[in-house]
């Protein structure tokens, strides 16, 4: 079977005979494969132990039929190596048991080593790249700053990131520090993924809707450009046609315009924004990922076409889109519905970009 790389081209804007899919969190809970693993394995585990980790990269791929794996692993997987206690609670989700409040815990801090302390990671991705070699490209992907700094303040996951914004605005040199700190583990950790063989990465702001825009502009924007400017360069001197970044601002399509800012190659965007709407925001130079919400999955198969082809139509045939959720699929999806979802974008798409639209 000769190799997919629908999801390549699109990511570099060139045509397609179809739109590329893949799903985030497509590798998980809501797989019985994956739960059988996970009975035998602790997360942590799981991510760090390559042969486990590659087991349930793959999982999705076979299953489901999408155009694209993504790296199972963790954002906050660097954490141990900045001298962080992570811990992923059972029920609770990561904990951070020594959380960074002041000034003087910012410059405990160590910029992680990328092949010392997550070298399993990079493992994973070599095997990779000998599994998928005639099947699809891999996806690498991290945290971006702003993310992983509300966890390291919080300590856990939050919805209101009241910690998180005291220290950014009562101690801006603190928050910059930290915010820099994390930009070096980041930019390390991404360019090693890429020297192992991330054919793209993808940088997740999961939680940067919970910033104002003149915050974003102020305390985020620079820190994250910055990371994605040096993945770019990286990614120029790795292989001669560059490693695509996307970019994934969640909740953040309010504030678009500063977003497409960190110079990304494919923003993607939540399903809170009508994908006619994207296409009018954002340049040609940008590819566009996304966005049905993760939550048609659950719809019947008639509804979810009808918003699947009110997707696909709305871009028509403008280069660079690739077909993902708003957001991560839920843990009670049927996979039977993840192939539906699949079919439909492969079998619209290829009629919308070959200029037979719906009459």
């Amino acid at each position: 079977m000769p190799f997919n790389d629908v999801f390549l081209r699109a990511c570099r804007r060139e045509p397609t005979e179809r739109t590329p899919i893949w799903m985030m969190r497509q590798a998980g809970r809501y797989l019985a494969e994956y739960r059988a693993i996970r009975e035998k394995h602790g997360f942590l585990e799981m991510c760090r132990t390559p042969e486990l980790a590659v087991e349930v990269t793959l999982q999705p791929v076979d299953i489901v039929g999408v155009d694209a794996a993504i790296l199972f692993s963790d954002i906050l997987i660097p954490f141990p190596g900045m001298g962080l206690d992570l811990e992923f609670a059972k029920g609770e989700g990561p904990v951070i048991h020594n959380p960074v409040r002041s000034a003087a815990d910012v410059r405990r801090l160590r910029v992680a080593d990328p092949i010392e302390d997550t070298g399993f990671v990079m493992e994973a991705i070599r095997i990779l790249r000998r599994e998928l070699v005639d099947k699809v490209p891999l996806i690498g992907f991290g945290g971006a700053p702003f993310t992983l700094a509300s966890y390291m303040v919080e300590g856990h996951g939050t919805r209101d990131y009241e910690v998180t914004k005291a220290l950014m605005w009562g101690d801006p040199a603190a928050w910059d520090e930290l915010m820099s700190k994390i930009s070096d583990t980041v930019i390390a950790y991404l360019s090693a993924q890429i020297d192992a063989g991330a054919q793209a990465v993808q940088v997740f702001d999961s939680w940067v809707g919970y910033v104002a825009p003149r915050d974003y502009e102020r305390y985020v924007l620079p820190h994250t450009t910055r990371v994605v400017q040096a993945l770019i360069e990286h990614g120029k001197k790795a292989v001669p046609e560059g490693v695509p970044v996307i970019y994934f601002p969640n909740g953040a399509t309010s504030m678009l315009d500063r977003a497409l800012q960190t110079g990304c190659d494919v923003v993607g965007i939540d399903w809170r924004l009508d994908m006619k709407k994207a296409v009018e925001l954002i340049d040609e130079r940008f590819g566009i990922q996304g966005n049905i919400d993760p939550v048609a999955l659950f719809a019947p198969d008639d509804e979810l076409e009808r918003m699947v082809v009110e997707i696909l139509e709305a871009v028509g045939t403008r280069p660079g889109h690739i077909f993902n959720l708003g957001h991560g699929i839920h843990k009670t999806t049927d996979p039977e519905k993840a192939r539906t979802l699949v079919r439909l974008v492969h079998e619209h798409s290829e009629r919308i970009r070959g200029g037979k639209h719906a009459g």
